[in-house]
């Protein structure tokens, strides 16, 4: 048998109808310890109080780095095909919000 080149393992994903129809948010609150980065995505309506977490990713390190470099990947190829982005006003929300004060 001649030399072929092996094809990496494929990588099989499956999505439950629940987890397709995904959750809007509006705000991502990120904090971190030494270990992990945990980012929460909620969903902030005008006039209402209170607001509640609707989804929490943990990462290590180094897939929040990967995470960041692919989402800097990402937006740079929709601006090329659909403009700049427009930044909008910064919000200000408690430093306590959600949980615990970042660490280093």
């Amino acid at each position: 048998m001649a030399d072929q080149p092996q094809q990496p393992p494929q990588l099989n994903i499956e999505i439950s109808e629940e987890v397709a129809e995904g959750h809007y948010a509006n705000l991502a609150i990120i904090t971190h310890s030494h270990s992990e980065f945990v980012i929460d995505f909620v969903n902030v309506m005008p006039g209402t109080p209170k607001s509640k977490v609707k989804s929490r990713i943990i990462l290590t390190p180094q897939h929040a780095k990967r995470l960041m470099k692919a989402l800097t990947e990402n937006i740079g190829r929709y601006e090329a095909v659909n403009g700049p982005i427009k930044d909008i006003e910064e919000v200000q929300i408690p430093f306590n919000f959600g949980g615990p004060p970042a660490q280093a």
